[in-house]
């Protein structure tokens, strides 16, 4: 089979549309394209959608060379002739919404001069730049200004997934067939007889048509939930005089919005303050190189990124006003790629559907010579009736239906549908799943190479201890602090109290209850709860200093250093950062006496022991320096040398709780867990050591280290490596790459910075932390934990296991019904000239097995057996052998038992009477359904014996098992005019719910017969043996 499916392979991410149009290409046999592919790409809207946006994108690149070319003859001018509409003054506006938007679109700098700059638009849209919006008039702002939110396609309603349901091409000719044999019925047999046989068929079509509608309803349903999760992105603002967080949709015009690193702008504004401003705008005009924002140059565009800096900015435009809304417009269009294995069960439906197509005709052929030869021997071939006719059609019928059941359908949607849960149900566990395929992906992963603060980490931190001058000061709990308890002089305590406080970009800000609470990272947020408990006023520090310049910190410069004006008109640079960077830049340090000195060779020795003291008891180290700069200040940037050391400080950060069983879980799964992280080595080692990922000290190294290895060093040091620290994420990428090519692992990586973008991008699954990830990193990723814990990581994985399985058994279990519905069928026709499966009968098991069997067991939850097994690896086969030797055990026993009953049951069950043939076919019919329904429960383990297993706490499983004995009881005892079948007595009914459950105990035959497997056991190429799987684990 694995051969035969080689050109259904596409890779998980990034697929080329070379692939993407092959797979397309091989699939001919489709009875309903429209349901089929309703979750696969549309390369034609894809192409259509791209088009549009390049047009857009060249349109603003255009816009803006001609902006930059005509900045050079700007002159002063008057106001622009326009009129204000009535609505716009009577709401007390003082611009005009497409004036305003058209200002920034354009980078009309001689217009916004004209309307007073930036305060002037300001004033203008009445809001105060320190106030902000205030929320009573945000709904007047929307109803002039507009809504931020995009045009979107409305969602399809349930009506329309019944008509997708029904365009399926082999229930159309049936719905004709069903046509003509009521006509030709009602003129044979007349009315209501005349009606019975085409009626069941239409009834039982509007029956498929509903159900299978339902499903792909509740599907579209959680899609679009998710969908909508996904778009949530809160933004800072200030509205009220406060800082707060607010929906993207819910920002108005005249928002002042606060914009950091890694951040996507919302939409249209005006820079009103801000530091080293840098934008990305490749997403809207494809020009790569980083665009300077400043006073002269004001312009933001919604949908681009802020790639350094922060910055303060006032809305002028939302939603639709805007070019990136108009993109917006086009990005959905075509749809998302298709996953690996929904593509690998197109192939199988195609393949079984050929065959099944084959049996199809050949059953029509040979119950249409049958019929002609009986003719003829009768000399009657000359003579034909209506009723010859209806006999005829009947055979089209059943061929038609055993098409309907032979070509798997439900095959390729099963895996949308178990995704689809599987999402719903992550995302109810704080896990956001952006791309089907990660979750499928995340089943077969072998190694996650993790962050350490966050995600290990609780992420909230308090400094524990400082070393300064020359000594090391415990700090214990939150009580205010003195200059007597850290035993330092008042000068020192100035300059810690000035580098805490001025150079932070964490910010103290009221909320709702009027108390104070500090927005910023983590760490920052520590050194100023610090400062605070040093029992400072930070307005009065913030208000008696002038900020010139600040460098903000990212995970390449790992420091922020800023440039401050003193009172008496001296300038100091602040910087703060990893000890290894800001050691190097310093040259003198604050002596015990509270001097300063040089920093001698020694006194480095002192303080490096003082920081690897630090780390080693797991906490954050950060040094913090100070240098005079003159009177001068150098607009080329902040000096990096020269500096005084002031303090070394260690922040505990503490592990999560159930990150080590989180871990173990991993190892016991196959999964190695890896731990990269900027932190100093030390520090690293000693959380690795908490967490149970390091089992020897040499197994961690540092970033720049392992990427001065060549490729052969590299290859004999990977596999051993648990801890990567001081990695930058250029050494992050590197060993991503590494692990995925040299040993064909399968790599989730987790990342929250800007910088991390390309590691996630490149890494088979991406995993973006959703509190502390800036959108750059959300944005490549393909999953986001939204509580940033590792445990919920493990949740995926676990997830993207039980996705895998039960696609398997869902696979088992329909090959087993298309196996034995064909055979039984065909051989049936060949020998006695009939078919005992009526074409409603047929389509009855075609929803058994393709709705509801998807239904049943695409939808299992995980269990913890699933995380005792080694990971799927690449290029596995799918359909497994023992999976084989399921299907083809229970079919050798179902088609016995079937054909037993249809050659030899009239006198093995002793039926007499005229209705003998319509009682021995009910009870074949049932008995069948019976077997399916036993199958279904065996179809829950493949290898294991104990099938019972969390069965009665799967409520999906429990009531399709429920819903369908109950129907087909309705089908036997009362619709059997429609159905062909008659009521059967209690003895027959017994013996047909034997016949089927003795295919739990040929279950358990059938798993004792071993399967080739391989001689000898594989080591994982850590070195660790390779955990049970299979019958080992029963």
């Amino acid at each position: 089979m694995e051969e035969l499916l080689k050109d259904f392979e596409v890779p998980p991410k990034n697929s080329s549309e070379a692939a993407l149009r092959r797979w397309r290409k091989l699939v001919t046999i489709v009875r309903n394209p429209r349901r089929r592919f309703r979750m696969i790409a549309n390369l034609e809207k894809r192409s259509e959608a791209e088009q549009q946006k390049l047009k857009i994108k060249e349109k603003i690149r255009v816009a803006l060379i001609v902006q930059k070319a005509a900045l050079q003859f700007i002159d002063a001018a008057g106001p622009p002739d326009y009129k204000i509409t009535d609505e716009v003054r009577q709401a007390k506006f003082g611009i005009e919404p497409d004036e305003l938007a058209s200002i920034v679109h354009g980078h009309d700098i001689k217009r916004l001069k004209s309307h007073g700059g930036v305060d002037g638009i300001a004033e203008k849209v009445t809001v105060s730049l320190d106030e902000g919006v205030c929320s009573e008039n945000v709904s007047t702002r929307q109803r002039i200004y507009g809504f931020n939110r995009y045009t979107e396609k409305p969602p399809r309603n349930f009506w329309m997934f019944v008509w997708d349901a029904l365009q399926d091409l082999t229930l159309i000719i049936l719905m004709i067939c069903a046509v003509v044999s009521i006509g030709v019925g009602l003129a044979t047999e007349g009315w209501p007889k005349g009606m019975y046989d085409g009626a069941g068929i239409l009834l039982s079509i509007i029956l498929v048509g509903l159900v299978t509608a339902i499903s792909d309803y509740r599907q579209s349903l959680q899609f679009r939930d998710l969908d909508r999760e996904k778009k949530k992105i809160s933004v800072q603002v200030t509205r009220d005089g406060r800082r707060q967080q607010v929906s993207i949709y819910d920002l108005v015009v005249g928002d002042v919005v606060h914009l950091g690193i890694g951040d996507q702008v919302p939409a249209d504004g005006l820079f009103i303050s801000g530091y080293s401003v840098q934008i990305d705008e490749s997403s809207l005009s494809g020009e790569t190189d980083p665009v300077d924002i400043y006073e002269q140059k004001p312009f933001l565009l919604s949908g681009t990124k802020v790639r350094d800096g922060s910055a303060k900015m006032l809305v002028t435009a939302v939603g639709m006003r805007t070019e990136w809304g108009k993109l917006m417009e086009t990005l959905n269009e075509g749809g998302e790629d298709e996953t690996p294995l929904q593509v690998k069960l197109n192939g199988v439906a195609t393949i079984i559907g050929k065959i099944g197509l084959t049996f199809a005709v050949l059953t029509f052929l040979v119950l249409t010579v049958r019929f002609l030869i009986e003719k003829a021997l009768h000399n009657e071939f000359t003579k034909w009736s209506s009723t010859d006719a209806l006999t005829l059609l009947d055979y089209f019928a059943i061929a038609v239906t055993i098409i309907v059941v032979a070509v798997p359908e439900g095959l390729p949607l099963a895996v949308t549908l178990s995704l689809a849960f599987a999402m719903k149900q992550l995302m109810d566990e704080r896990a956001l799943v952006r791309h089907l395929s990660a979750c499928e992906t995340m089943g077969s992963a072998s190694c996650i190479c993790t962050d350490k603060t966050g995600t290990l980490t609780t992420n909230h931190m308090v400094v524990n201890k400082i070393w300064i001058c020359e000594k090391i000061r415990n700090i214990g709990g939150n009580e205010n602090k003195s200059i007597d308890e850290l035993e330092i002089h008042e000068s020192v305590f100035s300059i810690l109290l000035r580098s805490i406080f001025l150079n932070s970009s964490a910010e103290v800000v009221k909320d709702e209850n009027g108390k104070n609470s500090i927005l910023g990272t983590p760490t920052e947020t520590a050194l100023l709860e610090f400062g605070l408990l040093l029992s400072a006023d930070l307005d009065a520090y913030r208000r008696q200093f002038k900020i010139l310049k600040v460098e903000p910190f990212n995970s390449d410069r790992k420091k922020m250093s800023v440039l401050v004006a003193l009172p008496e008109g001296r300038i100091q640079a602040f910087c703060k950062g990893a000890p290894e960077i800001v050691l190097r830049m310093c040259e003198k340090v604050v002596d015990s006496s509270g001097e300063v000195v040089l920093l001698s060779e020694e006194r480095v020795r002192d303080i490096t022991e003082a920081i690897n003291g630090f780390a080693s008891d797991a906490l954050r180290t950060l040094c913090v320096a100070v240098k005079d700069v003159g009177e001068t200040f150098n607009e080329n940037g902040i000096p990096d040398s020269g500096y005084t050391l002031i303090a070394v400080f260690g922040i505990k950060d503490p592990v999560r709780p159930g990150v080590k069983e989180a871990v173990q879980t991993c190892l016991a799964a196959g999964i190695t867990v890896r731990m990269v992280t900027g932190d100093n080595i030390n520090t690293a080692k000693a959380i690795a050591k908490e967490c149970g990922i390091l089992t020897a000290e040499e197994n961690a190294i540092e970033g720049p280290e392992f990427s001065s290895k060549s490729p052969d060093e590299m290859k004999d040091i990977i596999p051993n490596i648990q801890v990567m620290a001081r990695s930058k994420p250029s050494d992050k990428l590197n060993f991503v790459i590494n692990l995925r090519n040299m040993f064909g692992e399968v790599v989730a990586v987790t990342g929250d910075g800007t910088n991390d973008a390309p590691a996630l991008r490149r890494s088979d699954i991406g995993l973006a932390m959703g509190i502390a990830g800036t959108e750059v990193a959300k944005e490549n990723a393909d999953v986001i934990v939204m509580d940033d814990n590792f445990a919920t990581i493990v949740n995926v994985a676990k997830w993207g296991r039980a996705v895998y399985i039960n696609i398997q058994k869902f696979v088992q279990f329909q090959l087993t019904v298309n196996v034995v519905a064909l055979i039984i069928n065909f051989v049936s026709a060949c020998i006695s000239g009939s078919a005992p499966l009526t074409a409603v009968q047929l389509l009855w098991v075609n929803m058994i097995m393709d709705t509801l069997g998807a239904l049943a067991l695409a939808t299992e939850p995980p269990n913890d057996a699933l995380m005792k097994r080694p990971p799927v690896p690449r290029g596995a086969s799918f359909i497994t052998k023992p999976m084989w030797r399921n299907i083809i055990g229970q079919s050798i026993y179902q088609l016995i038992v079937l054909g037993v009953l249809n050659f030899d049951g009239k006198q093995l069950l002793k039926l007499t009477g005229s209705d003998a043939t319509t009682v021995l076919n009910t009870v074949i019919f049932n008995s069948f359904v019976f077997c399916q329904v036993f199958n279904e429960i065996n179809s829950r383990e493949i290898e294991k014996i104990n099938i019972f297993r969390g069965m009665f706490s799967s409520w999906i499983f429990l009531g399709v098992m429920a819903s369908t004995v109950a129907f087909q009881v309705v089908i036997v005892e009362f619709l059997g005019t429609f159905a062909s079948t008659v009521p059967l007595s209690w003895q027959l009914w017994l013996l047909c719910i034997l016949i089927g459950s003795v295919s739990l105990i040929v279950g358990v035959i059938v798993k004792c017969i071993p399967v080739e497997r391989a001689a000898v056991k594989p080591k994982h190429h850590d070195g660790y043996d390779a955990l049970p799987s299979g019958p080992e684990l029963a």
